[in-house]
């Protein structure tokens, strides 16, 4: 007879927590592997092209880190967030307002480029923030669960792109609904001599502004305090009602940027289902990269490749671009796994040491 019994952790050594992340990309690249040799193809060959040459030729790197624009803002709309112990899935809905807000702008306003970009990133925050506001009050107010209605808002976000692209900002011949093309001057820039639009400056900045927030301030500390405890974040004056606002609008916020980027700089117009699904890879990146905001940078670089790397191998092994998705989701499911390592001590005990005192405390049992 074995019995096995769970323990709480009251702390996660730091190891741990780094073999665990690692440990997950390792195991989710294994069980793809194996389902490409399953399909008669070498997975190392196929890795190869997934991992060297798409970080190997310029193209390829030009297209990976223009793909981690967007993917590295819209993780930081569920990391942020999830820094207080909140659960933001509904990034793909506040990219749609964001890259809406910022489209309106760039064809209406008429402003000189210099100053009608930054009113765009401006629109584009704005855009996100304001969509994640009602979920955030109901959160801060009244508990309301804050998985629910992040996710529900995605729905009527897609379903306002739709509206507005059949009705006040249709326009544009053909038979498919889309908005006007943005002017050239609303269109995000190439800096000088690279293939990069001047959006990329996004990677490097709002990671050193989140982590200064995070690590620097009062502000930051409250947020994480809030997530680990908060019971004594309460009795310690801090104001949940406050900081859960704040980590659901400000992340918000930068899926809106992500929206206004993708637009500005790929997509160029409104049209149906115009997000690539940034929103929803969001989640995967931020629970890759939560302990802290450069290591989701790192994982939205991740999963860029993944995207540039499958389109690669898709040319040329003739495998689908899907894989890209299949190990995403194989990410979401050993992170799961990951996470009950980091929470849990597992302690088996057999007939031979029954009736000795266990190590642990507050130890739920069940017995086999």
């Amino acid at each position: 007879m074995v019995r096995v019994y769970l323990s709480s952790r009251t702390s996660v050594p730091r190891w741990l927590s780094v073999t665990t992340q690692i440990a997950t990309v390792v195991a989710a690249l294994a069980v793809g592997g194996i389902a490409l040799a399953f399909t008669g193809v070498d997975p190392f060959q196929a890795y190869s092209i997934l991992f060297i040459d798409t970080l190997t030729t310029p193209y390829t790197i030009t297209n990976t880190i223009v793909r981690a624009v967007p993917l590295v803002l819209a993780g930081y709309a569920v990391f942020l967030p999830l820094k207080a112990g909140l659960e933001n899935i509904g990034a793909e809905g506040q990219i749609y307002l964001g890259g809406i807000l910022g489209t309106w702008v760039g064809l209406n306003l008429g402003l000189p480029s210099p100053i009608l970009l930054p009113v765009m990133v401006l629109s584009g925050l704005l855009g996100g923030a304001l969509w994640a506001l009602v979920p955030a009050f109901l959160r801060a107010k009244w508990n309301v669960n804050e998985i629910l209605t992040t996710l529900m808002s995605v729905f009527i976000a897609i379903q306002v792109n739709e509206y507005l692209i059949n009705g006040p900002m249709q326009g544009g011949a053909g038979a498919f609904p889309r908005s006007e093309s943005l002017p050239t001057g609303a269109l995000l820039p190439t800096i000088p001599g690279t293939g990069f639009h001047v959006g990329v400056l996004f990677l490097v900045v709002v990671p050193v502004l989140l982590h200064l927030l995070l690590n620097r301030t009062r502000l930051g500390y409250e947020i994480t305090m809030t997530g680990s405890n908060p019971e004594a974040a309460g009795q310690a004056g801090m104001s949940k009602f406050k900081i859960y606002v704040i980590v659901l609008t400000l992340g918000a916020a930068f899926a809106g940027l992500a929206g206004m980027v993708e637009i500005a700089a790929n997509q160029q117009r409104l049209t149906s289902q115009w997000s690539p699904g940034y929103g929803w890879t969001a989640i995967p990146i931020a629970l890759l990269g939560r302990r802290g905001a450069f290591q989701t940078a790192l994982a939205g670089f991740f999963f860029a490749i993944l995207i540039v790397g499958s389109l690669q191998m898709q040319s040329a092994l003739s495998v689908s671009a899907a894989l890209a998705s299949v190990i995403e989701a194989l990410v979401i499911l050993f992170l799961i796994t990951a996470e009950f390592v980091r929470s849990y001590e597992v302690y088996v005990e057999t007939e031979r040491n029954f009736g000795r005192d266990l190590p642990f405390v507050n130890v739920v049992g069940k017995e086999s």
